[in-house]
């Protein structure tokens, strides 16, 4: 009898590629494919590049070429294919530069791929992807882009399914959903919408994940129960820009309906919410967020910078008084809540007086996780065209000096959270301690925002437990077990429990 061909699928970038890479899993699986978790085990590995940063594609190549020398060893590896937002940006270019991958193929090619990996097993090499610029595969009106044909990864296509789908693969009733897990996290994203209509002058992302497109919330709540029925008990939306969600159906308000039907799927404990824009942020979704049970207060807010004068030459908006009263008015609706961000500094023109603004709202703003990344350029975007650009050192110790500050800040917020009752979601053993446990309360997102500790607690991932926070190590929160039918007094200004998840 002839062995399936095997597969592995390798994830690198953010959640939104994870959900990707299971859609890819899916319809492998669907076509007949065996799935595997090692590279050295697969007749081909699959790597779903990131091409965010510079970092990220370095990150990229590296494991492109670390998997391209398994096929001159022992391992059954006898391909390796590049997809994902690095394939899609550079394509040919990418192809060219790095032989040692058999193919870069291009999200247009992910319905067909099962094909491509056939023909590639059988000596053939599948044209390069050509990149192009995505924004123009969509109408300029959002409401008109339903009816375009394009390849969205994550979205609704019509993929070729012969027979029955394996076990563990979702259905294709009703609205169509390809997915496969690949991991058994009790936690899995969920893609709301693809694109981004935003014009940041630092960002290439719209031009290689193309314009806004939500997806249907019928589709959305498919997969949500589909992700229950598999033991996932939270559910993580993400998108490029979750408060847009519903403007191309015509409904900006749809996430603030969806969020209430995602929070009573049977089996689901807890809804979060990444990617809001400061500046689209509406009072009523803030109000479903900070206010629906079973959803966190959690506000994944993407300030960059706090200065005007440096917002505006990155095309966004706000000021630090208007983020000030945004954080303000989250917290008169939930005191507890959850608040991360990123910042860029070194941008263009920014001067050290900007600098200095940035640092003085970062202290009032009291957030629990900032990511402090340095100004570089991206290839196509505006910024790397304007003038005033500073020095590589100069960047490097506007990082130092903001990170350093973020440290002491964000070890401050955690140490505020010390006697608050939290729900945490175990996800794990401690690597370092086996006698303790791990997971995440309601302000802490998946893998990049801290963690809760808990010594002694005997449980599975899956499990929830209820804890009273007693110490903090940096960001991670170290908690004890507590009794959820005792309602204990909570500290000055808060609710006694987190019934929000």
């Amino acid at each position: 009898m002839v062995a399936p061909r095997s597969v592995a699928v390798v994830t690198l970038g953010c959640a939104r590629n994870e959900v990707d890479s299971e859609e890819l899993a899916g319809r492998l699986a669907a076509a007949g494919w065996e799935l595997v978790d090692d590279a050295e085990n697969a007749d081909v590995a699959v790597v779903n590049t990131c091409g965010f940063v510079e970092q990220a594609k370095k990150d990229s190549i590296d494991v492109l070429m670390e998997a391209a020398e398994l096929k001159d060893g022992p391992a059954r590896t006898q391909a390796v294919v590049a997809v994902g937002c690095l394939a899609e940006r550079y394509g040919e270019q990418l192809a060219e530069s790095l032989p040692e991958a058999d193919a870069v193929l291009g999200f247009d090619s992910y319905a067909d791929l099962s094909k491509h990996l056939d023909a590639i097993l059988h000596g053939e090499k599948p044209k390069s992807h050509v990149p192009v610029d995505r924004r123009t595969l969509l109408p300029l009106t959002p409401t008109a882009r339903r009816e375009a044909a394009v390849a969205v990864p994550g979205h609704s296509q019509d993929p070729v399914i012969i027979g029955d789908l394996p076990s563990g693969v979702a259905p294709v009733s009703g609205p169509r959903v390809i997915r496969a897990r690949l991991d058994g996290r009790p936690w899995a994203p969920l893609k709301l919408a693809s694109g981004c209509d935003r014009r940041c002058t630092f960002c290439a992302i719209p031009a290689f994940r193309g314009a806004f497109l939500s997806r249907r919330p019928a589709e959305v709540l498919t997969e949500a129960r589909w992700l229950a029925e598999r033991g996932v008990k939270e559910l993580f939306l993400v998108s490029e820009n979750s408060t847009s969600y519903g403007k191309d159906l015509g409904d900006i308000r749809l996430l603030e309906t969806m969020l209430p039907e995602l929070a009573a799927v049977e089996g689901v404990d807890r809804v979060r919410v990444s990617y809001l824009q400061p500046a689209e942020l509406r009072p009523g979704l803030i109000d479903a967020i900070a206010g629906t049970e079973g959803v966190a207060p959690y506000f994944d807010l993407s300030f960059q910078h706090s200065s005007n004068a440096v917002l505006r030459r990155m095309r966004r908006f706000g000021s630090t008084g208007d983020f000030l009263n945004l954080l303000r008015g989250i917290r008169e609706r939930s005191a507890e809540a959850g608040i991360r961000s990123n910042v860029i500094v070194g941008f263009p023109g920014e001067t050290e007086a900007d600098v200095e603004e940035l640092a003085g709202f970062l202290v009032e703003a009291r957030l629990d996780v900032v990511g402090v990344f340095g100004y570089s350029d991206e290839d196509g975007t505006e910024a790397a065209t304007l003038d005033g650009k500073l020095s590589a050192d100069e960047v490097a110790a506007r990082v130092a000096h903001i990170t350093g500050l973020v440290e002491e800040l964000t070890a401050q917020r955690a140490e505020d959270r010390i006697g608050e009752r939290v729900r945490v979601l175990v996800e794990g053993v401690d690597e370092d301690d086996p006698g303790t446990m791990v997971g995440r309360a309601a302000h802490q997102g998946p893998e990049v925002d801290g963690q809760v500790l808990l010594p002694g607690v005997q449980a599975a991932p899956g499990d929830w437990v209820e804890a009273v926070v007693t110490e903090t190590m940096g960001v991670d929160l170290i908690a004890s077990a507590v009794d959820p039918a005792v309602d204990l007094a909570a500290p000055a200004g808060s609710s006694a429990v987190n019934s929000a998840g």
